[in-house]
C-alpha cells in the first residue's frame, strides 16, 4: 500500500513539514456535500487534512451527477456522505472522516460543537440553515468560511472571495445580510466568502421544482466547472490560513 508520505510528497516539497503536521492536526467539518462541500472536501483531503467530518442528510440523486463529485450513475440513491467518504479512503486510507448523515437546523444544532473544530466550512442550501451555521459558527473559535450560491453562472473568471459584509452582487449575500438586520442577529466576527456576481436566467425548461431534505422548490441551474471551484477556492482558504499561520 502506498504510504502517507509518499501520498503527499508533493504538497510537503511546497509547504514542508511543519505545515504538513499542522494539516494532519487540523479537525475540520463541512456542512453540505454536494456541488460545492464534495469538491472541498476532496481538496481538503488531497492536501493532507486527515480529520474531517462531513455533514448531509440526503441521498445522491440523478440530478447530482452534472456537478457533485461523489455522484455516478453507479451511486445514485445512496446516501451523500457514505459514498464520499469511501472515496476520499481511496485517497487516503490513514484519514478519519466522520460521516453524519443529518442536516444542520435548529432541532440538531445543539449537538455539535463548533468551537471542537478548528475550521467550520458552510456549503449549505437552506436560507434558514446558512443564517442559523453563521450565527453559530462566528460565535465560536473556529475559523469560519462560508460559500454563497454557485447556481446560475458559467464563468470561472468571476469566482471571488471577501469578507461578508464586502459580498457585492450575490443576491444570496444581499438576502442573508437583510434578513439579519431585520431580526437584529448579526455575525459575531468577520468573515470570508466565496461568491461570484454573474447572475445568469435560466434559459431551460421553466417551473422544475424539486422536494428534498431542505425543501427547496425552485431549482436553478448549475454547472460543474464553477462548483468545483467555489468548493476547491474553500478548501484553498484552509490550506493557506494554515501556511500562514505555520511559517
Amino acid at each position: 500500500m502506498t504510504g502517507t508520505k509518499e501520498i503527499f510528497n508533493r504538497t510537503a516539497l511546497l509547504l514542508g513539514d511543519d505545515v504538513m503536521d499542522a494539516l494532519t492536526n487540523a479537525r475540520v467539518v463541512i456542512f453540505g456535500v454536494g456541488g460545492v462541500g464534495s469538491w472541498c472536501a476532496e481538496g481538503l483531503v488531497r492536501s493532507g487534512v486527515t480529520n474531517l467530518t462531513i455533514v448531509d442528510p440526503d441521498d445522491v440523486s440523478v440530478t447530482n451527477i452534472n456537478r457533485q463529485l461523489m455522484a455516478t450513475t453507479a451511486t445514485v440513491g445512496r446516501k451523500k456522505v457514505e459514498v464520499m467518504k469511501e472515496r476520499l479512503l481511496e485517497i487516503n486510507p490513514d484519514a478519519r472522516i466522520n460521516a453524519l448523515e443529518t442536516a444542520y437546523n435548529e432541532e440538531t444544532e445543539t449537538g455539535f460543537d463548533l468551537s471542537s473544530y478548528d475550521y467550520v466550512i458552510d456549503a449549505v442550501d437552506s436560507l434558514k440553515n446558512k443564517i442559523l451555521l453563521i450565527l453559530k459558527a462566528t460565535a465560536s473559535r473556529a475559523t469560519f468560511y462560508c460559500s454563497m450560491g454557485a447556481a446560475l453562472k458559467v464563468d470561472p473568471r468571476k469566482v471571488k472571495v471577501a469578507e461578508f459584509w464586502n459580498v457585492r452582487g450575490c443576491p444570496l449575500g444581499a438576502m442573508i445580510r437583510k434578513k439579519m438586520r431585520k431580526a437584529g442577529t448579526l455575525p459575531s466576527k468577520k468573515f470570508l466568502c466565496v461568491y461570484d456576481d454573474e447572475v445568469l436566467p435560466n434559459r431551460g425548461s421553466d417551473g422544475i421544482v424539486e422536494t428534498d431534505t431542505f425543501n427547496k422548490a425552485q431549482i436553478n441551474g448549475t454547472t460543474a466547472p464553477v462548483t468545483a471551484i467555489f468548493g476547491m477556492t474553500l478548501a484553498g482558504l484552509v490550506l493557506e490560513d494554515i501556511y500562514k499561520r505555520t511559517r
